[in-house]
Parts: C-alpha cells; structure tokens; sequence
C-alpha cells in the first residue's frame, strides 16, 4: 500500500518498478519543493525518515513484453495495426494543429492533405504508400532519441495503446497493478500518458477517496480512446475528491487538454477535471519528469498529503 501511487505510460517495458521510482520520486520532490514544502520533498526523496510518506510505481509494462522470447524481453507486436493507424493519424492531426515544431507541422499536414485526396492521381498514390504510422516516425516529437530509432518507438508506442484497449487480459493486468497498492494511506494516484488511461478505468472499482492528477493524458483523444473507456459513458469515478489534469500545450498524445467537457461529474457527486494552463516542459512537452517539477503539481501533492504530515 503506498500513500502516493505513480502509473507509467507507453515504452516503459525494459525498466522495472524500482528504476522507474527512481526517475519519478526525485522529480516528484522537486515540484514538492518548488511549491514552497521542502520539508516535505525531503521525506518524499531524501528518507528514510519516520513517516514519510510511501510512494509506489504500478509498473505494468511487463504486459507488453513477449514472455516466449529469449529472456522474455522482446516486446509484442501490434495486433490491432488498423486501431494503431487510426490512433497515428489522430495524433498527425494534432501535431499538424499545434506542434511547436514548424517542420513537424508542415509534415504532418502533408501527410494529412494526401490522405484527404483518396485515390486521386499520383498524390492518391502516395498517401496509401505513406501510412500514419511512417508518418510519425518523420516527427521530430516522436524521435526523442534520435530518427534511426522513431520507428521502434512509434510502432512500439502505438503497439502498447492499442493492446491495452483491445486486450482484456492486460487491461485488467495493468489496472491490477494499480489497486494492489491503494489502500487506506493512500491520498494521490498519479498517472502519465497511457498511465492516466489506466489509472481512470481503475479508479473506478475503489472507493478509497483520492486525488488523481494526469499529465500528458489521452483520455479525451474521441476516435480511439475516449469511446473504448470502460465503463460507459465516461464519468468522473465516484471516489475521487479531486482531479487536476496537466497539459503542456505542444503535448502531441494530450491532443484535448480540456477534459471537463468530456468527463461530467458520476452520479450523486461534483467533482469534475480541473486542467492547469501554460504548462511548458520546454523541448520534451511529454516528458513525465518535466510534469513533475512543476510547481503546480508540488502544490497538489502537498495538499492531498497534508493530513500525513508530521505535527
């Protein structure tokens, strides 16, 4: 059980729990710290102090490694690659619409307006040679490490989302991850990227009160994520007491960074999203990290721990 529980998102599946905690929790204090709690940063990161406060990754990235494979660690292929395009050409729609990149803005439009002509002429032509995914891979938000590597990353990212949502046994693997670790202590659930999506669906079968906040989600992203979001239609879970949304305005996989209009208050309850403005994490706006530092987030997590700390 931990009083903070961290869900990663996508193309974390070569790392374990404990690495991942110790890229997040470091982070973590230094939003803590920033929002003007360094006492608390230091029981978060520098212990192990009397009290501090527990804090877990729900590492659910071993679902998406081939357990057939050599040593188990080749990732799984796409199963789904026509919900993985539709996926690419959502997120190619974004970035043509808000990439702080001119050159991705420009690539993704061109692959857009030769995707619009269909089968007309030579143009036509190309936009079926150049799938979505391919697309992406010429982005330079989706090359963090470099191009030679894009397509790995793309395909791969794009695998994890999609085997997620179409997978049922991963879909309840990753969700179990979750709720393993809440319990009575726990005030904070924090959830990046695909994370967010896990941490939503399974917040939704706890009744511990808790505050979630999502940075970089694609919850709200309509042709492929927001319809498939279990259960139907989508609401607030009943058991949060809050919910702060983090978006950096080029984060190309929080495509909305609104999510108010699509996740009304569950029955009965008025808790809705709240999404922070002029988040900027620089030149790698989905970085998890980033969203953590950020003195917005330090403020939060020193409001849902404040009943945990020491008199």
């Amino acid at each position: 059980m931990a009083a903070i529980v961290l869900v990663h998102g996508i193309a974390q599946e070569q790392y374990a729990a404990d690495v991942l905690e110790a890229q997040w929790i470091p982070a973590l204090a230094g939003g803590v710290r920033a929002a003007g709690h360094p006492e608390l940063a230091d029981r978060l990161w520098r212990g192990p102090l009397p009290g501090a406060p527990e804090v877990r990754m729900a590492f659910y990235g071993n679902a998406f490694l081939d357990p057939g494979a050599q040593g188990g660690t080749a990732p799984v292929d796409d199963d789904d690659p026509e919900l993985s395009e539709k996926l690419a050409g959502e997120w190619l729609a974004t970035a043509a619409a808000h990439a702080n990149d001119l050159r991705d803005q420009v690539e993704a439009q061109r692959y857009l307006d030769n995707a619009a002509l269909g089968d007309k002429g030579e143009q036509g032509v190309m936009a079926k040679a150049r799938l979505a995914a391919n697309a992406l891979t010429r982005l330079k938000w989706f090359a963090p490490f470099g191009f030679g590597l894009a397509g790995k990353f793309v395909n791969r990212s794009l695998a994890q989302v999609t085997r997620y949502l179409s997978d049922d046994t991963v879909r309840k693997h990753a969700q179990q991850q979750v709720l393993d670790l809440i319990g009575p202590e726990t005030r904070l659930v924090i959830g990046h990227s695909l994370g967010s999506v896990v941490a939503y669906e399974a917040l939704h079968h706890t009744q511990q009160p808790i505050t979630l906040i999502t940075l970089g989600s694609p919850l709200a992203l309509q042709s492929i994520i927001y319809p498939r979001l279990r259960p139907q239609p989508p609401t607030v879970p009943p058991a949060l007491t809050r919910w702060e949304n983090m978006a950096d305005r080029d984060d190309i996989v929080a495509a909305h960074l609104d999510l108010a209009p699509f996740f009304p208050p569950a029955p009965g309850r008025v808790v809705v999203p709240t999404t922070h403005p002029a988040i900027d994490n620089g030149a790698q706006p989905h970085d998890a990290a980033h969203y953590l530092t950020k003195r917005s987030v330090g403020r939060i997590v020193a409001e849902a721990l404040a009943d945990q700390q020491p008199s």
